[in-house]
């Protein structure tokens, strides 16, 4: 009976540990999940105590660069013209690249044609039906107001045409031009003059994101600083934009740690353009060899459509794979807790061509994972609602409707009815290839599409903002040579002209894919001498060297690439840097003015200040990752005496 008694009571003290257990992990759940996650970040390395460390190779200014600053303004005389020939209006389409740089290029055209430039259009937001009426064409990625006021010294710009010019417009009584791509000044002067000169108003359509060539006359160098003016001081983003983009970068070095963008540059037009279908699979590789069928008609092309996708990787015309850039990044010696923010509206193949990176870098994110839905929505602003572009199964019938069909089939004996249709399940229909399925030709872009397309500029500006201020910057395609200007060169651009010292990899694809090749069947271990070869090539592409060599590739194509050493200075103190030329004899390092004196004394003062003893500062490259780093490099510095043939004898995969 004391036994039973015992029993009993073991079993309802259970029962109310039970229940109590419950009742606390209901209150948790309830509390944990009242409001929304927006930041995902693996925080479980974060120091208990202070700030981490940032290892100045991976993370610290060149002091081979220290010596350069911006200085865009006129050094020679430049006095703003007193007079107008007429109005030049402007229609731009592309992409968030072309828009950027060609907006740059019509105010140099505007001041060198003394004419009075009207807000130029933005075709992928006046194509896109029912976005907010808050933000129009030029507003909808750029602040009107700042960038009208910023030029007012250089060119008349204004809203919109006088209100009889604009009805003259409407019934096309004015000329329009497209120009090649790279035109010259002299076209400007001789061809478009005149026309302006008569008709007081002409219109510009610009195609290729270049209405302007790249280098100039040394006589219009004060041409080029004004590109530089518009590039990185008057096209200030909507104020929308800028706020979101500070609070994103906040958010990346919420623990006191810095962060990486990368830019894969994995676009199917790019793609198609230089024939890099055979590095994809499945679907990917239809899709990008009909685009590149297209351009051959186009005569964008002027190959075949079947090229050896491998011979052009060998060659550098084809991205960095994902997977690549996180092998490099490795040899860098980058930990895993590394954080990368993955820039770009547009990643072609998805998410599965990103999962090796993300499994050596778990903080791989993105826009959508640091922020919440709420506020991208709130950054695209209120739109009227569209009709989805998803296919819709048809209505079912009615008993009335299937008996009446029956009735109508004809006499019997009758054979069965063919089989129902197979449904098509939402994800065989979502994004822009569920037409390939079914089709052989891609469908025009339906109303949604559109709208998606004007996205897109608002996610490339957003990134575009976060990536500038990136403590680090890795490019997956540039300099493609296609002749177009592409995302991450305008990047690596405003990055040399705001901070020169900063950490901008300039890798060399078809180096870096010879690399991979003699390391094909064990990239995941490679031999010492390996990682040793690939860490020095992307550290001298950060540094002088780099520079030039690129510059040598990317200036001729788009002066926003490399716009020294026309809107930078050096300090007076500076070392001796020797001018580097290209096969014209034109400067593309080193010749540029000293910086004026009271920019001088204002670099001392902010000199002074981060001179101070800091916690974060290290002079030696202190690991970021576990124990294993430290081993790791310390075998490294140990090792680095040693020869090739000695490192691949020690490495177990040989």
């Amino acid at each position: 009976m004391l036994l039973k008694s015992k029993f009993k009571l073991a079993t309802a003290i259970g029962i109310v540990l039970s229940m109590l257990s419950l009742l606390v992990h209901l209150f948790l759940a309830n509390y944990s999940a009242g409001g929304i996650t927006r930041y995902s970040l693996h925080m479980d390395d974060v120091l208990p105590f202070g700030p981490r460390p940032r290892p100045r190779r991976l993370w610290g200014s060149l002091s081979t660069l220290d010596h350069l600053h911006p200085y865009a303004k006129p050094r020679k005389i430049y006095p703003a013209p007193d007079y107008h020939n007429g109005f030049i209006y402007a229609k731009i389409y592309g992409g968030f690249e072309k828009i950027q740089s060609s907006i740059c290029d019509l105010v140099a055209v505007a001041r060198l044609l003394n004419a009075t430039l009207v807000i130029p259009e933005i075709q992928a937001t006046t194509r896109a039906k029912g976005i907010s009426s808050k933000f129009k064409s030029f507003s909808y990625l750029y602040d009107e107001d700042h960038f009208i006021s910023a030029l007012s010294s250089d060119v008349a710009i204004v809203r919109g045409l006088p209100k009889d010019l604009r009805e003259a417009r409407k019934k096309i009584k004015f000329p329009t031009v497209s120009p090649k791509n790279s035109a010259t000044p002299e076209y400007y002067v001789t061809e478009v003059l005149p026309k302006l000169s008569k008709s007081k108003v002409i219109g510009i359509i610009i195609n290729g994101g270049k209405c302007l060539q790249s280098i100039l006359p040394a006589t219009l160098e004060e041409f080029q600083r004004l590109r530089c003016r518009v590039a990185f001081h008057a096209l200030k983003f909507r104020p929308e934009i800028r706020a979101l983009g500070n609070q994103i970068v906040s958010r990346l070095r919420v623990s006191g740690r810095p962060y990486l963008a990368y830019h894969p540059g994995l676009l199917r037009d790019t793609l198609a353009f230089h024939g890099c279908a055979e590095l994809f699979q499945d679907i990917h590789t239809e899709l990008i060899q009909y685009r590149r069928n297209q351009m051959i008609k186009r005569g964008t092309v002027k190959e075949q459509l079947s090229v050896d996708s491998v011979s052009r990787k060998i060659n550098g015309s084809c991205p960095l794979m994902p997977e690549e850039v996180g092998l490099l990044l490795q040899a860098l010696g980058y930990p895993s807790t590394t954080i990368i923010y993955l820039a770009g509206s547009e990643t072609f193949g998805g998410q599965r061509i990103l999962i090796p990176l993300r499994a050596m870098y778990a903080n791989l994110v993105d826009r959508t994972s640091v922020c919440s839905q709420r506020e991208l929505s709130d950054l695209v602003g209120p739109e009227a609602p569209l009709a989805s572009d998803m296919a819709h199964p048809p209505p079912p019938k009615t008993e009335k409707e299937l008996v009446d069909e029956w009735k109508r089939a004809g006499p019997r004996p009758r054979p069965l009815p063919p089989p129902p249709a197979r449904p098509y399940y939402a994800h065989e229909k979502v994004g822009w290839y569920g037409w390939i399925g079914e089709n052989d030709t891609e469908p025009d872009p339906s109303p949604v599409e559109f709208r998606r397309q004007a996205h897109r500029l608002l996610w490339d500006a957003l990134d575009y903002f976060v990536s500038v201020e990136a403590d680090a910057f890795f490019p997956g395609f540039h300099n493609d040579g296609s002749g177009w200007p592409d995302y991450s060169s305008l990047i690596m651009g405003h990055r040399l002209y705001q901070t020169p010292s900063g950490i901008t990899y300039r890798p060399d694809r078809k180096t870096i894919s010879a690399l991979f090749e003699n390391v094909s069947d064990h990239r995941y271990h490679p031999p010492r001498n390996w990682t040793l070869a690939a860490r020095q090539h992307l550290n001298n592409s950060a540094s002088v060297e780099g520079i030039v060599k690129s510059a040598m590739l990317s200036k001729p194509v788009s002066f926003l690439a490399h716009p020294l050493p026309e809107c930078s200075c050096r300090t007076p103190k500076s070392p001796g840097v020797q001018s580097t030329k290209d096969s014209h004899g034109r400067l593309l390092f080193g010749g540029e003015e000293e910086c004026p004196d009271w920019m001088v004394r204002s670099l001392a003062m902010v000199s002074t200040k981060n001179n101070e003893p800091q916690n974060e500062d290290y002079d030696g490259d202190l690991p970021e990752d576990d124990s294993s780093q430290d081993t790791q490099q310390e075998s490294d510095r140990s090792d680095m005496n040693k020869s090739s043939e000695q490192d691949e004898e020690m490495d177990p995969d040989d």
